[in-house]
């Protein structure tokens, strides 16, 4: 019969071979989007609303940055 399983495969499943990383959980993201609004904002209305957004926004970009790096310098030399 052509369905039959070949001999001595079994139920057995193979470990994983790969590891897969996934970042944790970030405010990060919403802090740069935020920044980028009130930046946005600031070019309108005044320079102390845009040189306020532009902090928020380069200082989360700067954070997000250290984490990732730290993340990653983190994962296993084979990855």
């Amino acid at each position: 019969m052509a369905d039959e399983l070949p001999e001595g495969s079994g139920d057995t499943v193979p470990p994983v071979s790969e590891y897969l990383h996934l970042p944790g959980p970030s405010a990060l993201p919403v802090f740069v989007a935020l920044g980028v609004t009130i930046a946005l904002v600031g070019i309108v209305f005044s320079w102390v609303v845009l040189a306020l957004g532009l902090l928020i926004a380069l200082g989360a970009i700067f954070s997000w940055v250290k984490d990732t790096r730290r993340d990653i310098a983190e994962l296993p030399l084979e990855h």
